[in-house]
């Protein structure tokens, strides 16, 4: 449980300390912190910055810590005074509020302000957890914070230009991602690759010192709702990185000769923003196996897309570049080519939906819960399904006033999805019935044969790979 006391010191010291040690820079702030202070005035040469001094206002201190009486948290300890006027909230004797906050403080609250570990270092008779440098490593950098990127896509691009283009790329900062990985079930093929680019990202100069720097470009192909785009997000998460996501189906303009441009742009967002994920969706509705007959202006947007592909690197450029497809039999060879590293995100078996069934349940109030026999019902359906029949089941429960679900609920919810799969089949419905695809003879059937919930073989291979997925799969 949160201390408001500790909460509203901890506040007041960094404000104090910030403000005194100039050789300090916004990344020895923690960023709920940062953000309070945050200008998009304060540096010229910078997109933004804090400006000293910081004051400890009672508004800047409710909003940085959540305490909504922030004085009245702290007015009893000797070493704290509060200006009437200003509302300022200020140190009588710093010292002694930097020894009460040692004292109260667990090592890793410390370890995440490395303005106060610098401020223990500079005391013989207080010790700091961590190094400064060590604090500052561990702390989200600004480069990643809302602000910061709002304020350097303000500076690089022009709103009536590149307004069209921008409104295209959706860019997320860290802290705005709520699915981590530790959410989310993995096979052992997505958790390997993971941990490898973890590694690259933490030794991107050895790489570069020894010429390896075509590292860091994957392809994730599945069928729709495996998780995909979730695990791209947790990663960016996992790692404090600005996410920006494009849909290439979005960016191919109704004017063909803008499709080059706004692939260029998207590049451009990208490597203005680095260290960042730029994560390419829907991939191959440009990166399509090239015909001789099609328009020129395709054949320009698949080479820019190659292009660009190209010449960024995470090594070189801290942009780690990661395309999605739901069709890769579609891709071209020269897309093929460009990637290093193919993560197969197959639809769950048995044992995998169980283990999902198990994540999303893990909140719920939920009796008699047996996942094994709803994994033995769901055969072909991805975790996006499973948690679409785990919200049924709950609105289901909630229509009955109840908030506990149960097993029976849970099997409702999965017969109520199986009939509105079967529906996404049917070619016509009337007050009489439905005429199934295929029985009709009609040239108007659609295809479906992208359908999220096609009851594919369970375990199939890898179509890059020609392996079998392993371990555990994702939502």
């Amino acid at each position: 449980m949160s201390d408001p006391a500790l909460d509203v010191v901890e506040f007041v010291l960094t404000t104090h300390f910030y403000t005194q040690n100039r050789d300090l820079d916004e990344n020895d702030l923690p960023p709920r912190f940062r953000q309070v202070f945050w200008s998009a005035d304060a540096a010229e040469d910078a997109p933004g910055g804090v400006e000293r001094p910081l004051k400890a206002t009672d508004e800047a201190t409710r909003t940085a810590t959540g305490v909504e009486r922030p004085w009245d948290a702290v007015s009893d300890l000797l070493f704290t005074q509060r200006t009437e006027f200003s509302g300022e909230i200020s140190l009588t004797q710093p010292g002694m509020g930097l020894e009460w906050y040692r004292d109260h403080a667990d090592d890793d609250r410390i370890a995440g302000n490395p303005t106060l570990v610098a401020a223990l270092e500079a005391v013989d008779d207080l010790d700091a957890p961590v190094t400064r440098e060590a604090a500052r490593d561990d702390v989200r950098p600004v480069q990643a914070d809302r602000v910061w990127i709002d304020a350097l896509l303000s500076q690089y691009f022009d709103e009536d230009e590149d307004g069209e283009m921008l409104d295209l790329v959706n860019v997320r900062a860290p802290e705005e991602i709520e699915t981590t990985l530790a959410d989310l079930v993995l096979t052992g093929d997505q958790e390997g690759e993971i941990q490898k680019i973890v590694k690259a990202i933490e030794h991107r100069e050895y790489l570069a010192e020894i010429g390896l720097r075509e590292i860091g470009k994957l392809l994730f192909v599945g069928p729709p709702g495996t998780g995909k785009t979730t695990v791209s997000r947790a990663l960016a998460h996992e790692l404090g990185l600005p996410f920006v996501e494009v849909k290439l189906s979005m960016i191919t303009s109704q004017y063909l000769g803008e499709t080059s441009k706004n692939v260029e742009k998207s590049f451009e967002v990208a490597k203005r923003l680095s260290p960042c994920i730029l994560f390419i969706d829907e991939f191959d509705s440009v990166a399509k196996t090239r015909r001789s007959d099609e328009h020129a202006a395709l054949k320009r947007a698949v080479n820019t897309l190659l292009k660009s592909i190209d010449e960024v690197s995470l090594v070189r450029d801290e942009v780690l570049l990661i395309g999605a497809t739901n069709h890769p039999d579609q891709l071209d060879a020269a897309a093929w080519r460009r990637f290093d590293e193919i993560v197969n995100f197959p639809k769950p078996d048995r044992d995998m939906r169980a283990d999902i069934l198990r994540v999303v349940t893990k909140e719920m109030k939920i009796a008699d819960f047996d996942p094994e026999e709803v994994a033995d019902r769901t055969t072909g359906l991805t975790g996006s399904d499973l948690r679409m029949v785990l919200r049924e089941a709950v609105l289901g429960a909630l229509t009955e006033d109840r908030m506990t679900i149960t097993q029976a609920d849970v099997m409702e919810a999965v017969e109520d999805f199986e009939e509105r799969d079967n529906l996404k089949n049917m070619d016509m419905i009337d007050g009489e019935g439905a005429e199934v695809l295929g029985e009709t003879g009609s040239n108007d059937a659609h295809d479906h044969a992208d359908h999220d919930h096609d009851h594919a073989d369970e375990g199939s291979p890898d179509p890059a790979r020609g392996a079998e997925p392993q371990g555990r799969t994702q939502d």
